[in-house]
């Protein structure tokens, strides 16, 4: 609906009010009309020309908003009148439905990119999660695997000491003295490495807690200041509507 200018009326009540008023005024005269008949009857007397015609009374003149007089319109049509009735609240109708579809793409939109946000932020989290435990898991692989090779050629090198020393039981007892020892400390190693592993576990499952609950914090945040958002806005779209229904209405 187009917004009139200041001090004028919008096309459609321009037609409207002068009929309205153009009606306002009729009335009244008719009932003086019918009132004076009522009130002063026709004496005995008095002397009626039935075949005298009244001269036809001018029609009453209404002043518009220049002072200036503008004789009434007998034109006035109720079916027009409905008709440009109809027209003003179709355009309310219209007015209503654009404001409503605005308000739905403005949610969307914000919802959307909290959600994005918050995706992106458990993607981030969640990768580097990974790449942490890529990275533990291989140093305790190579590790362990440095060690399984130290001690297989251990066990090797127990083997060539044991052909070789077959015939002197004392220095091969020395040897697997020695071996044990090796081993015995070859175990120690697997567990204490074992034991940093699982260390290593621990602290990462404490700070994905930790970020987890960082996380929720952080998404409640941003539900709420969406709640707010979505609030003004809504307040601010119920504004603007009621200031322009209240300006179509007056002017």
């Amino acid at each position: 609906m187009p917004k009139a200018k200041k001090g004028e009326c919008p096309s459609n009540n321009k037609r409207i009010i002068p009929a309205i008023e153009d009606y306002s005024v009729l009335q009244p005269q008719d009932q003086s009309d019918n009132s004076r008949s009522i009130d002063s009857p026709i004496r005995d007397d008095q002397d009626v020309d039935l075949t005298a015609t009244e001269p036809e009374q001018p029609l009453m003149n209404t002043k518009t908003a220049g002072g200036k007089k503008r004789v009434a319109d007998n034109d006035y049509d109720p079916a027009e009148f409905s008709h440009e009735m109809q027209k003003m609240l179709e355009g309310f109708k219209a007015d209503i439905s654009k404001t409503h579809l605005q308000k739905k793409k403005r949610l969307e939109q914000l919802t959307q990119a909290s959600l994005k946000n918050a995706n992106k932020k458990v993607d981030e989290i969640w990768k580097n999660q990974q790449i942490l435990r890529e990275r533990l898991q291989e140093e305790f692989s190579k590790q362990v695997f440095l060690v399984y090779q130290q001690w297989e050629s251990d066990i090797e090198k127990s083997k060539e000491q044991e052909e070789k020393l077959n015939t002197l039981f004392k220095q091969q007892q020395k040897f697997f003295q020695q071996s044990v020892i090796i081993q015995s400390q070859r175990l120690k190693t697997i567990k204490e490495l074992s034991t940093q592993f699982i260390r290593g576990l621990d602290d990462l499952e404490r700070n994905r807690l930790n970020q987890q609950e960082l996380l929720q914090s952080e998404l409640k945040k941003e539900m709420q200041l969406l709640q707010k958002r979505i609030l003004m806005d809504t307040q601010q779209h119920e504004m603007a509507n009621v200031r322009k229904s209240l300006h179509s209405m007056l002017y």
